[in-house]
């Protein structure tokens, strides 16, 4: 057993699973071509605030994406203006210095403005212009983490509304060094097929060649009913109620990846549910497996040899950064498909602000995880993520 009295972070070469990048003003404006005009993603003042504007429409704050070391609670107080936003959220470098200061290797890098899916682009009503967004923010990933390739890790996004384009970006950005690829896990809320359609063998067949990891990040449909007031429970309170809602999605949409026979299809191909926690795991396994052994699964598709459970601790990771009594039954029981995320630097991230006053990253981990087998804490700090997005 873990006893040593030095921190996990100082013992082990941690990496962080999900954190985000708040993109800089000109990602899109100067990437793309002028004649698209302000339908391109910008930054436009509204009153005292900065906001991202796609296509006339608001998509966000820089400041509300960035309340890492902010002593405000979203929505009543965030960073008005880019020039408050610390240089870590946005600049490489001083995203370095932070994550040595802290005390972490490595960190895999998530998109704001597109959506945790690209679907605000969908926004847009212009087919090449949507495409272009896509590609321009892939391109600035990839520029962004050659500041050290080794510890910056980009995960590329995807124009899921349209498959050839899809495996096309998929194939690119493969070859520019991309470690994995994000994608829509409610794609029928945009009016497409879902997830355990064959509609999107295409690309789950380009990813598992290009052998890289989809990830399905919770918010990754329509997120519009974050925004929604709800007059009844207020802002903050239907805040919360959708972004705990979020999680159910995820685990809709690993069902259909399971129950739609994809994990089965490609079994090569790792899947990782992001920034949805790992409580859950076990009793909805155990719900999976029972209803997939008595409900004749099999017998209507004798080609599934395994079951849900077994199929998701051969393809599938949950990852953690708040949870305190789950996550020793979950390592438990899938000590190899565990991943550890701060989700830096969001509203409810795992660094000091107004709802963690005083915890940062590796106090959390010190206290829930030095309980822990040395293999397990090895495995869930390091190595699962290591494999994962094959660094060295």
């Amino acid at each position: 057993m873990g006893n040593n009295t030095e921190s996990l972070f100082d013992r082990f070469s941690v990496i962080d699973v999900d954190t985000h990048l708040t993109e800089p003003p000109d990602v899109w404006t100067s990437r793309l071509p002028k004649k698209y005009g302000d339908s391109i993603p910008h930054l436009e003042k509204k009153g005292p605030k900065d906001m991202w504007f796609i296509n006339g429409k608001a998509a966000g704050a820089p400041g509300a994406y960035t309340m890492a070391g902010h002593d405000g609670i979203f929505p009543e107080s965030y960073r008005d203006t880019w020039d408050e936003i610390p240089a870590s959220a946005y600049d490489p470098g001083a995203r370095l210095k932070l994550m040595d200061d802290e005390g972490i290797h490595a960190q895999v890098l998530y998109p704001n403005v597109g959506g945790f899916g690209s679907g605000r682009f969908l926004r847009l009503p212009d087919e090449e212009l949507k495409l272009a967004c896509v590609t321009a923010y892939n391109d600035f990933v990839m520029e962004w983490t050659n500041e050290d390739p080794s510890r910056l890790i980009p995960v590329m996004g995807t124009p899921f509304w349209d498959v050839s384009e899809t495996v096309r970006e998929i194939e690119r950005c493969a070859k520019l060094g991309a470690k994995s690829v994000l994608f829509c896990n409610s794609p029928e809320e945009f009016d497409l097929p879902p997830t355990r359609h064959p509609h999107w063998d295409p690309v789950w067949s380009a990813a598992q060649d290009a052998d890289l990891p989809v990830a399905f990040h919770i918010g990754g449909g329509d997120d519009a009913g974050l925004f929604r007031d709800n007059s009844q429970i207020g802002f903050q309170a239907n805040f919360g109620r959708v972004s705990s809602l979020m999680v159910l999605d995820n685990i809709r949409c690993l069902a259909d990846i399971i129950f739609g026979g994809v994990c089965h299809r490609f079994p090569n191909l790792k899947f990782v549910s992001v920034e949805s926690g790992v409580g859950w795991i076990q009793g909805v396994l155990e719900t999976f497996d029972w209803q997939w052994a008595n409900g004749g699964v099999r017998n209507e598709n004798p080609e599934y040899k395994l079951l849900p459970s077994e199929y998701f601790r051969r393809q599938i990771y949950g990852c953690f950064w708040f949870e305190n009594a789950g996550i020793q039954s979950a390592l438990e029981l899938f000590p190899e498909n565990i991943l550890y995320e701060t989700d830096y630097p969001h509203p409810t991230c795992q660094y000091p602000n107004a709802q963690t006053p005083a915890e940062h990253p590796r106090d959390y981990a010190d206290r829930v995880l030095s309980g822990l087998p040395e293999d397990t804490l090895q495995k869930v700090l390091h190595d699962n993520a290591a494999q994962l997005y094959k660094l060295t």
